[in-house]
């Protein structure tokens, strides 16, 4: 009777660790992460790139840009066009403060961009229509969706020898890919993951669900500022 018991209560265990799991894939929403390598380029010392994907968001990149407003640092937008494209005054706020708005992808749908180096490239000339339309200018600044890191050659060439630069990240407040109820959680990602680098290129998200962001962004902030770093944008 008592093995009968146990192995039914070990089934039952079972299960439930892999309804938990499920439930975390899928009501977290997990996507792609990397530290792959920022692109070569000439950075000063103690700098601190703040970027913020898969925008702009009604509710949560108004909020991030008040908080930048107020303490003074601008940051690098990766924007998806789609989104953008209804979102002008957003996107003309961040040009016109001083930000840099940069070109993340039109459609966000990995099998469509990265089938093929032409669908790559038409999707990154599709969004940066969109940046050129409300900002008057291209972009030369790119960040493949999910990283360049394990990406095809071909695709990372097609990229570069369409004249734009492209940019990873080597710190992240993970919050594209982590459960949290608080700022502070994002926060602690970023400084843990960044290790007080003297360059850091951060990875956050202004999408309408990074509810936390915004808060996690102020405390990260304050945070460099305190150990004497500048913020630098691309």
């Amino acid at each position: 009777m008592n093995k009968k018991y146990f192995a039914a209560a070990a089934t039952i265990l079972a299960v439930a660790i892999v309804v938990l799991w499920l439930a975390n894939i899928f009501l977290c929403q997990p996507t792609a992460f990397s530290f792959a390598r920022t692109q070569e380029r000439e950075q000063p010392e103690k700098t601190v790139y703040l970027t913020f994907d898969d925008g702009p968001s009604d509710r949560i990149t108004p909020k991030i840009l008040d908080i930048l407003d107020n303490e003074n640092v601008k940051a690098t937008f990766f924007i998806i066009g789609i989104q953008a494209a209804t979102r002008n005054g957003i996107i003309r706020r961040e040009h016109e403060s001083g930000h840099t708005v940069a070109v993340h992808s039109y459609t966000h749908i990995y099998s469509d961009i990265y089938r093929s180096a032409e669908a790559l490239i038409d999707d990154i000339d599709r969004c940066n229509a969109v940046i050129k339309k409300i900002t008057g200018a291209r972009s030369e600044i790119y960040r493949f969706p999910g990283g360049s890191f394990g990406l095809d050659g071909k695709l990372i060439s097609a990229v570069t020898e369409h004249g734009l630069r492209y940019v990873d990240w080597n710190a992240s407040t993970r919050d594209a890919e982590r459960c949290t109820s608080c700022a502070e959680d994002l926060y602690h990602y970023a400084i843990s993951s960044a290790a007080d680098s003297n360059n850091i290129v951060l990875l956050a998200h202004d999408s309408t669900n990074k509810v936390y962001t915004p808060d996690a962004t102020r405390m990260i902030i304050r945070y460099y500022k305190q150990r004497g770093y500048s913020f630098g944008t691309f």
